[in-house]
Protein backbone atom coordinates (compact mmCIF):
# COMPACT_ATOMS: atom_id res chain seq x y z
CA UNK A 1 0.00 0.00 0.00
CA UNK A 2 1.15 3.67 -0.69
CA UNK A 3 1.29 4.58 3.08
CA UNK A 4 2.19 8.07 2.24
CA UNK A 5 -1.34 8.57 0.60
CA UNK A 6 -3.21 7.45 3.82
CA UNK A 7 -4.83 10.18 5.79
CA UNK A 8 -7.86 13.08 5.73
CA UNK A 9 -7.87 15.52 2.22
CA UNK A 10 -10.17 18.88 1.61
CA UNK A 11 -12.03 18.02 -1.75
CA UNK A 12 -10.85 21.49 -2.79
CA UNK A 13 -13.29 24.12 -3.14
CA UNK A 14 -12.65 26.82 -5.58
CA UNK A 15 -13.59 30.47 -5.58
CA UNK A 16 -15.28 31.95 -8.54
CA UNK A 17 -15.72 35.47 -9.71
CA UNK A 18 -18.58 36.61 -11.20
CA UNK A 19 -17.78 35.97 -14.63
CA UNK A 20 -16.32 32.31 -13.65
CA UNK A 21 -12.65 33.15 -13.51
CA UNK A 22 -10.71 31.37 -10.76
CA UNK A 23 -10.00 34.10 -7.85
CA UNK A 24 -6.28 33.32 -7.49
CA UNK A 25 -5.48 34.56 -3.91
CA UNK A 26 -8.73 33.29 -2.40
CA UNK A 27 -7.96 29.32 -3.73
CA UNK A 28 -4.73 29.58 -1.93
CA UNK A 29 -6.45 31.01 1.04
CA UNK A 30 -8.42 28.06 0.87
CA UNK A 31 -5.90 25.11 0.02
CA UNK A 32 -3.97 26.77 3.18
CA UNK A 33 -7.01 26.76 5.45
CA UNK A 34 -7.33 23.27 4.92
CA UNK A 35 -3.92 22.42 5.98
CA UNK A 36 -3.04 24.88 9.03
CA UNK A 37 -6.49 25.45 10.47
CA UNK A 38 -8.34 22.17 9.36
CA UNK A 39 -5.58 19.96 10.09
CA UNK A 40 -5.99 18.16 7.49
CA UNK A 41 -3.09 15.87 5.82
CA UNK A 42 -3.95 16.61 1.74
CA UNK A 43 -5.52 17.99 -0.47
CA UNK A 44 -8.09 16.29 -3.37
CA UNK A 45 -7.58 19.21 -5.98
CA UNK A 46 -10.30 19.52 -9.32
CA UNK A 47 -12.94 17.00 -7.68
CA UNK A 48 -16.53 17.33 -8.20
CA UNK A 49 -16.50 19.75 -5.00
CA UNK A 50 -13.99 21.79 -6.77
CA UNK A 51 -16.89 22.45 -9.38
CA UNK A 52 -14.68 20.55 -12.00
CA UNK A 53 -16.77 19.71 -14.94
CA UNK A 54 -18.16 23.41 -14.91
CA UNK A 55 -14.35 24.20 -15.64
CA UNK A 56 -12.33 24.00 -18.84
CA UNK A 57 -9.12 22.77 -19.71
CA UNK A 58 -6.93 25.92 -19.07
CA UNK A 59 -8.64 26.57 -15.48
CA UNK A 60 -8.22 22.71 -14.22
CA UNK A 61 -4.51 23.04 -15.13
CA UNK A 62 -4.67 26.76 -13.32
CA UNK A 63 -5.98 25.08 -10.23
CA UNK A 64 -3.89 21.97 -10.05
CA UNK A 65 -0.54 25.12 -9.66
CA UNK A 66 -2.07 27.58 -7.45
CA UNK A 67 -3.05 24.22 -5.45
CA UNK A 68 0.60 23.14 -5.34
CA UNK A 69 1.30 26.62 -4.94
CA UNK A 70 -0.08 27.50 -1.62
CA UNK A 71 1.44 24.26 0.20
CA UNK A 72 4.46 23.18 -1.14
CA UNK A 73 5.85 19.81 -1.09
CA UNK A 74 5.42 18.59 2.53
CA UNK A 75 1.29 18.22 1.73
CA UNK A 76 -0.28 15.38 0.23
CA UNK A 77 -2.02 15.87 -3.21
CA UNK A 78 -3.89 13.99 -5.13
CA UNK A 79 -5.13 15.37 -8.60
CA UNK A 80 -8.29 14.18 -10.35
CA UNK A 81 -7.61 14.42 -13.99
CA UNK A 82 -10.86 12.41 -14.79
CA UNK A 83 -12.76 13.84 -18.22
CA UNK A 84 -14.90 12.52 -20.79
CA UNK A 85 -12.30 13.41 -22.97
CA UNK A 86 -10.02 11.31 -22.67
CA UNK A 87 -7.04 13.23 -24.45
CA UNK A 88 -7.71 16.11 -22.12
CA UNK A 89 -7.48 13.54 -18.96
CA UNK A 90 -4.02 12.80 -20.33
CA UNK A 91 -2.98 15.88 -20.58
CA UNK A 92 -3.94 17.33 -17.01
CA UNK A 93 -2.50 13.58 -15.67
CA UNK A 94 0.79 14.74 -17.37
CA UNK A 95 0.39 18.48 -16.18
CA UNK A 96 0.01 17.20 -12.51
CA UNK A 97 2.41 14.73 -12.32
CA UNK A 98 5.34 17.13 -13.71
CA UNK A 99 3.62 19.55 -10.71
CA UNK A 100 4.31 16.78 -8.13
CA UNK A 101 1.51 15.20 -7.45
CA UNK A 102 1.83 12.57 -5.21
CA UNK A 103 -1.16 10.55 -7.53
CA UNK A 104 -3.66 11.37 -10.22
CA UNK A 105 -7.13 9.97 -9.80
CA UNK A 106 -10.00 9.74 -12.25
CA UNK A 107 -13.70 9.59 -11.95
CA UNK A 108 -15.28 6.39 -13.82
CA UNK A 109 -15.90 7.93 -17.70
CA UNK A 110 -19.95 8.63 -17.07
CA UNK A 111 -22.79 9.22 -19.26
CA UNK A 112 -22.26 6.96 -21.99
CA UNK A 113 -22.89 3.29 -20.73
CA UNK A 114 -19.70 2.41 -21.47
CA UNK A 115 -18.43 -1.39 -20.90
CA UNK A 116 -16.39 -2.50 -18.36
CA UNK A 117 -13.74 -3.24 -20.48
CA UNK A 118 -13.80 0.32 -22.00
CA UNK A 119 -13.65 2.16 -18.37
CA UNK A 120 -10.67 -0.02 -17.43
CA UNK A 121 -8.62 1.01 -20.93
CA UNK A 122 -9.68 4.37 -19.68
CA UNK A 123 -7.79 3.82 -16.84
CA UNK A 124 -4.66 1.82 -18.10
CA UNK A 125 -4.23 4.41 -20.90
CA UNK A 126 -4.01 7.16 -18.29
CA UNK A 127 -1.56 5.59 -16.16
CA UNK A 128 0.61 4.52 -19.32
CA UNK A 129 0.99 7.84 -20.13
CA UNK A 130 1.03 9.39 -16.95
CA UNK A 131 3.32 6.77 -14.93
CA UNK A 132 1.79 8.42 -11.87
CA UNK A 133 -0.52 5.93 -9.18
CA UNK A 134 -3.98 6.00 -9.90
CA UNK A 135 -6.79 6.23 -7.51
CA UNK A 136 -9.89 4.65 -8.79
CA UNK A 137 -12.97 7.54 -7.99
CA UNK A 138 -15.95 5.44 -7.61
CA UNK A 139 -18.92 7.56 -7.21
CA UNK A 140 -21.65 5.65 -8.71
CA UNK A 141 -25.09 8.09 -7.23
CA UNK A 142 -23.30 10.93 -9.91
CA UNK A 143 -21.75 8.37 -12.36
CA UNK A 144 -24.19 5.61 -12.94
CA UNK A 145 -21.07 3.23 -12.97
CA UNK A 146 -21.66 0.47 -10.22
CA UNK A 147 -18.36 -1.37 -10.11
CA UNK A 148 -18.11 -5.11 -8.67
CA UNK A 149 -15.42 -6.77 -6.30
CA UNK A 150 -14.29 -8.77 -9.42
CA UNK A 151 -14.07 -5.72 -11.37
CA UNK A 152 -12.11 -3.89 -8.78
CA UNK A 153 -10.10 -6.92 -8.46
CA UNK A 154 -9.46 -6.50 -12.53
CA UNK A 155 -8.43 -3.11 -11.41
CA UNK A 156 -6.19 -3.55 -8.27
CA UNK A 157 -4.26 -6.12 -10.69
CA UNK A 158 -2.28 -3.12 -12.39
CA UNK A 159 0.32 -2.23 -9.47
CA UNK A 160 -0.19 1.48 -10.65
CA UNK A 161 -3.74 1.58 -9.58
CA UNK A 162 -3.01 1.78 -5.68
CA UNK A 163 -6.49 2.36 -4.86
CA UNK A 164 -9.85 3.77 -4.56
CA UNK A 165 -11.83 6.75 -3.45
CA UNK A 166 -15.12 5.36 -2.38
CA UNK A 167 -18.00 7.29 -2.24
CA UNK A 168 -20.65 4.77 -1.87
CA UNK A 169 -23.06 3.73 0.76
CA UNK A 170 -22.64 -0.11 0.52
CA UNK A 171 -20.92 -0.77 3.55
CA UNK A 172 -21.13 -4.56 2.42
CA UNK A 173 -19.13 -3.73 -0.89
CA UNK A 174 -16.62 -2.32 0.67
CA UNK A 175 -15.78 -4.27 3.72
CA UNK A 176 -15.48 -7.03 0.69
CA UNK A 177 -12.99 -4.74 -0.66
CA UNK A 178 -11.40 -4.54 2.14
CA UNK A 179 -10.90 -7.74 2.73
CA UNK A 180 -10.06 -8.92 -0.53
CA UNK A 181 -7.49 -6.42 -1.12
CA UNK A 182 -5.83 -5.26 2.68
CA UNK A 183 -2.64 -3.78 0.61
CA UNK A 184 -4.99 -1.50 -1.58
CA UNK A 185 -5.89 2.32 -0.26
CA UNK A 186 -9.36 2.79 0.34
CA UNK A 187 -10.59 6.43 1.11
CA UNK A 188 -13.81 7.51 2.08
CA UNK A 189 -15.89 9.88 0.04
CA UNK A 190 -18.94 10.23 2.23
CA UNK A 191 -18.61 13.02 4.90
CA UNK A 192 -21.95 11.92 7.01
CA UNK A 193 -20.44 8.34 7.10
CA UNK A 194 -17.13 9.30 8.06
CA UNK A 195 -17.76 7.03 11.44
CA UNK A 196 -18.88 3.84 9.71
CA UNK A 197 -16.27 3.73 7.24
CA UNK A 198 -13.44 4.22 9.79
CA UNK A 199 -14.90 1.25 11.57
CA UNK A 200 -14.78 -0.52 8.14
CA UNK A 201 -11.30 -0.24 7.93
CA UNK A 202 -10.60 2.86 5.16
CA UNK A 203 -7.24 4.63 5.17
CA UNK A 204 -8.16 7.89 5.33
CA UNK A 205 -11.27 9.93 3.22
CA UNK A 206 -11.74 12.84 1.32
CA UNK A 207 -14.46 15.38 2.04
CA UNK A 208 -16.04 18.67 1.02
CA UNK A 209 -17.61 19.83 4.35
CA UNK A 210 -13.38 19.23 5.55
CA UNK A 211 -12.75 22.60 3.83
CA UNK A 212 -14.38 23.87 7.28
CA UNK A 213 -15.25 20.42 9.24
CA UNK A 214 -11.93 18.88 9.25
CA UNK A 215 -11.32 19.19 13.01
CA UNK A 216 -14.19 17.40 13.50
CA UNK A 217 -13.70 14.60 10.81
CA UNK A 218 -10.05 14.03 12.67
CA UNK A 219 -11.39 13.37 15.63
CA UNK A 220 -14.09 10.94 14.63
CA UNK A 221 -11.64 8.53 12.33
CA UNK A 222 -8.74 9.13 15.21
CA UNK A 223 -11.43 8.20 17.51
CA UNK A 224 -13.40 5.04 15.60
CA UNK A 225 -9.51 3.69 14.95
CA UNK A 226 -8.87 3.52 18.89
CA UNK A 227 -12.40 1.67 19.35
CA UNK A 228 -13.78 5.06 20.89
CA UNK A 229 -17.15 4.30 19.10
CA UNK A 230 -19.13 5.79 20.74
CA UNK A 231 -17.21 9.46 21.05
CA UNK A 232 -16.87 8.98 17.60
CA UNK A 233 -20.56 8.80 16.61
CA UNK A 234 -21.30 11.85 19.01
CA UNK A 235 -19.44 13.80 16.63
CA UNK A 236 -20.25 12.34 14.03
CA UNK A 237 -23.76 13.50 15.12
CA UNK A 238 -22.71 17.40 15.36
CA UNK A 239 -21.21 17.07 11.65
CA UNK A 240 -24.27 15.64 10.24
CA UNK A 241 -25.69 18.38 11.73
CA UNK A 242 -23.31 20.92 10.04
CA UNK A 243 -23.93 18.65 7.38
CA UNK A 244 -28.35 19.12 7.14
CA UNK A 245 -27.68 22.99 7.37
CA UNK A 246 -25.38 23.24 4.95
CA UNK A 247 -27.31 21.58 2.46
CA UNK A 248 -30.53 22.82 3.08
CA UNK A 249 -28.85 25.99 2.00
CA UNK A 250 -26.82 24.93 -0.93
CA UNK A 251 -23.54 23.21 -0.52
CA UNK A 252 -21.44 25.24 -2.22
CA UNK A 253 -22.27 28.23 -1.96
CA UNK A 254 -23.00 28.08 1.89
CA UNK A 255 -19.31 26.23 2.42
CA UNK A 256 -18.03 29.69 0.84
CA UNK A 257 -19.78 31.83 2.84
CA UNK A 258 -18.40 29.92 6.21
CA UNK A 259 -15.08 30.78 4.34
CA UNK A 260 -15.73 34.17 4.21
CA UNK A 261 -17.09 34.45 7.49
CA UNK A 262 -12.98 33.46 8.46
CA UNK A 263 -11.92 36.28 6.23
CA UNK A 264 -11.08 33.98 3.22
CA UNK A 265 -12.02 34.66 -0.15
CA UNK A 266 -14.36 31.81 -0.86
CA UNK A 267 -16.05 33.55 -4.24
CA UNK A 268 -19.16 32.09 -5.57
CA UNK A 269 -19.94 28.80 -6.78
CA UNK A 270 -20.06 28.81 -10.91
CA UNK A 271 -23.06 29.41 -12.92
CA UNK A 272 -25.44 27.58 -13.48
CA UNK A 273 -25.04 27.12 -9.58
CA UNK A 274 -26.88 30.17 -8.07
CA UNK A 275 -25.03 32.38 -5.54
CA UNK A 276 -25.79 32.21 -1.92
CA UNK A 277 -29.69 33.17 -1.18
CA UNK A 278 -29.30 36.03 1.48
CA UNK A 279 -32.78 35.03 2.89
CA UNK A 280 -30.25 32.46 4.60
CA UNK A 281 -28.12 34.90 6.29
CA UNK A 282 -29.17 34.36 9.46
CA UNK A 283 -30.04 30.60 9.97
CA UNK A 284 -25.83 30.59 8.48
CA UNK A 285 -24.79 32.77 11.41
CA UNK A 286 -26.28 30.32 13.72
CA UNK A 287 -25.08 27.31 12.39
CA UNK A 288 -21.56 29.06 12.16
CA UNK A 289 -21.86 30.16 15.89
CA UNK A 290 -23.73 26.79 17.76
CA UNK A 291 -20.68 24.73 15.96
CA UNK A 292 -17.50 27.43 16.10
CA UNK A 293 -17.19 26.80 12.53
Amino acid sequence: MEEKLKGLYAALLVPFDEQGQVKEEGLKQIARNAIEHEKLDGLYVNGSSGENFLINTEQKKQIFRLAKEAVGDDVKLIAQVGSLDLNEAIELGKYATELGYDAISAVTPFYYPFSFEEIKQYYFDLIEATQNNMIIYAIPDLTGVNISIEQFGELFNHEKIVGVKYTAPNFFLLERIRKAYPDKLILSGFDEMLVQAAISGVDGAIGSTYNVNGVRARQIFDLAKEGKIDEAYQIQHDTNDIIEGVLSMGLYPTLKEILKSRGIDGGVPKRPFAPFNESNREALNNLIDKYNL
